[in-house]
């Protein structure tokens, strides 16, 4: 697939390198392309674009930013060029505040997640919550000693889903659809869990397993 990931941090760079070692056409938004030219070197069949190019050339988009940025940046790609796209949303709605005994600050609440206003924001486009659970050094074909980890997804759009555990399936992962996209509301928290551990005492080696 050609893969369109809005993002140069961390998560972008774990998941455009995911995608070329599964055979996809990557392009890579941003605002600096500076930013990427030591990765790129290192990686030469992906390129770098701004973020309405790169939304045009995709047929799937990864939105891979700060979370208080994915707006803007959704904004900058263009409605019109994520209008019927897959959009994996692996944002975060982390505030700019430090973390309380390892706990970190969100700017949503329970009742509005991240992903319902972009999806509100931007109607048009199919998104799915993915990647938003794990750090960046397990997103890509993770090894556990409890076998696959479990990737908790949401979104309205049930082929745009389907697409997305594909993906996942090739990355290593066991894929568990929680439904709705206001199911976003219970994924995008497991952040916080996620990274107490880290926060605590400098564990970062795990992932979510769903047990049945």
């Amino acid at each position: 697939m050609k893969i369109g990931i809005l993002g140069s941090g961390d998560v972008a760079k774990a998941l455009a390198g995911g995608f070329l070692k599964h055979g996809h056409d990557v392009t890579l938004g941003t605002r600096t392309a500076d930013k990427l030219a030591d990765w790129i070197a290192k990686n030469p069949k992906a390129r770098v674009a701004n973020f309405a190019d790169t939304a045009r050339f995709a047929e799937l988009v990864v939105l891979a930013v700060k979370g208080t940025a994915a707006a803007e940046v959704l904004r900058m790609a263009g409605a019109a060029n994520i209008s019927g796209k897959p959009v994996i949303d692996a944002t975060n709605p982390i505030a700019d505040a430090p973390p309380v005994n390892g706990v970190s600050k969100y700017f949503t609440t329970l009742e509005d997640s991240q992903m319902e206003r972009l999806q509100r924001e931007f109607p048009a486009a199919r998104f799915v919550k993915a990647f938003n659970s794990v750090g960046n050094a397990f997103m890509v074909n993770p090894q556990f000693k409890g076998g696959k980890p479990t990737m908790f997804i949401c979104g309205n759009d049930a082929a745009a889903k389907k697409i997305v555990s594909g993906i996942l399936d090739q990355f290593g992962w066991e894929t568990a659809d929680m439904g709705m996209v206001e199911a976003a509301r219970a994924i995008e928290p497991l952040c916080i869990l996620w990274c107490i551990p880290g926060f605590l005492r400098n564990d970062w080696a795990h992932a979510f397993k769903l047990l049945a």
